[in-house]
């Protein structure tokens, strides 16, 4: 196998696509919510996310009965998340109201 420099072979396997880290979220800065309080990231968390990414992250929908396409978005995340096990998941659905 020729060697491209890769220090990750998974990178390597991947066909040279590395995969892209984010910014540095914390709970301590206010960057993102605990799981006592529901998970996911806060309006700071989002904005230092959005702007190290160039992404679009929008709020949650929390109410219990949104319409138009706040109702298509958390339809669509709940189906999603429906598989997540692990603590923070589980407070995001909570969040959600899913």
């Amino acid at each position: 196998m020729e060697d491209k420099g890769y220090t990750d072979r998974w990178a390597m396997a991947r066909g040279g696509k590395s995969r892209k880290k984010g910014p540095s979220l914390s709970v301590g800065r206010g960057e993102k919510q605990s799981v006592e309080e529901g998970g996911g990231l806060t309006a700071k968390g989002r904005a230092k996310y959005n702007k190290a990414t160039g992404s679009k992250l929008k709020a949650p929908v929390t109410e219990s009965n949104p319409t138009g396409k706040r109702a298509a978005r958390k339809k669509s995340f709940c189906a999603r998340s429906r598989g997540w096990t692990g603590e923070r998941g589980k407070a995001a659905r909570r969040r959600w109201k899913c």
